[in-house]
């Protein structure tokens, strides 16, 4: 009897030896390459977003966005004030240094490293939130725009901050969903949040 608990205690050292070892050997050949799927919510100072990644590549994401952002107007009558406004975003980021990070040592989870990409973000007129004039509405709009930011997380948890900047196209709609001609101009995204991974 003493011998087969002997043997069943040895075994058990040996498979959690061999588990501890395909488990670093896993660990070891994922670094360096994107999160195979990431859900993520962020906030900032203008506007709360909920984002999906799923990887495309060893250093390719595609992301996918929806959330609030928030707009300012103006009027002659009225005068001012802010609104939030729905929006939906896809974009191919490229995590060009997630690789280099990894092999300095850098913690590189939740796709904690520098990126490039071109964000398509559309804002539908669908409903404003907040006390606006009835008049006032957003125009159905898309913008374009190649981006450069980092991400990274905080205190190597699940908490995170991304910073981002980009200077692109926006087209604004008719009615119709016609694009309206002329009716184009130069869209600046510059933003700084702070969000969670699941």
């Amino acid at each position: 009897m003493k011998n087969t608990l002997l043997a069943l205690l040895f075994t058990g050292f040996a498979f959690n030896a061999s588990a501890q070892t395909a488990e670093t050997t896993t660990t070891a050949t994922t670094a360096g390459t994107v999160e195979k799927s990431l859900f993520n919510v962020q906030v900032g100072a203008i506007g709360a977003w909920a984002s999906h990644e799923a990887r495309l590549g060893n250093k390719w994401a595609l992301r996918s966005e929806i959330g609030l952002d928030l707009w300012a107007y103006d009027t002659y009558f009225d005068g001012s004030g802010t609104v939030m406004v729905p929006s939906i975003s896809v974009e191919p980021r490229w995590y060009y240094n997630i690789e280099k990070r990894a092999n300095k040592g850098k913690y590189t989870a939740n796709n904690s490293a520098s990126f490039v990409t071109i964000a398509v973000e559309y804002y539908p007129d669908l409903f404003i939130l907040g006390s606006a004039p009835s008049y006032i509405y957003v125009p159905n709009q898309m913008t374009i725009i190649p981006k450069w930011g980092i991400r990274r997380a905080i205190a190597k948890s699940n908490f995170n901050y991304e910073l981002g900047f980009g200077l692109g196209y926006g087209f604004y709609f008719s009615d119709s969903d016609d694009v309206i001609k002329n009716a184009g101009d130069v869209a600046v995204d510059v933003h700084a949040r702070i969000g969670y991974t699941f």
